[in-house]
């Protein structure tokens, strides 16, 4: 039931609890129990919008930066990444496999200040070894959902 749950909430998290209970079948105190649970145990983190940023002309520029970092003798990546965590341009961070070992989001107002981030503050942190960056010039698809309303239909194509 948890997995349902989330699922809904994934999909829409502004989802009725009389939704939730038509479609788990659940009554909505128990549907409504079943979420605290999961926001008490760090299931659930929090709650977001997904905004179409290609329609706002005030919105910030944002970057994906890999980094290469050496890992620390007690902690590995954790503590290099902790501390990159907690700068508040990054909007996401993530262990990945490849040639780089992070994966970040970062956001700022210009391609200024997020350059003179990452030349200021994340290279210079002890253990990174070296930095890619790429700007976001335009998103087409977040989390499932696709950015623009394109009312036509195109018909996917089928490779032998």
């Amino acid at each position: 039931m948890q997995q349902k749950i989330l699922s809904l909430l994934k999909e829409n998290a502004r989802i009725s609890l009389a939704s939730i209970s038509a479609r788990t079948g659940l009554t909505e105190e128990q549907a409504a129990v079943e979420i605290k649970n999961l926001e008490k145990r760090g299931i659930i983190r929090g709650y977001t919008a997904i905004l179409n940023e290609n329609a706002d002309s005030a919105a910030q520029v944002k970057a994906i930066i890999e980094v290469k970092v050496t890992p620390k003798r007690e902690g590995g990546f954790d503590q290099v990444a902790r501390r990159i965590a907690n700068y508040p341009e990054v909007t996401d961070l993530m262990l990945i496999s490849g040639s780089f070992d992070l994966l970040l989001t970062v956001q700022g107002n210009s391609l200024n200040e997020v350059a003179n981030f990452v030349a200021a503050k994340l290279a210079t942190i002890d253990g990174v070894i070296s930095t890619s960056t790429g700007f976001m010039l335009k998103k087409y698809k977040e989390s499932g959902r696709v950015m623009e309303d394109n009312d036509e239909y195109e018909r996917l194509k089928i490779c032998p």
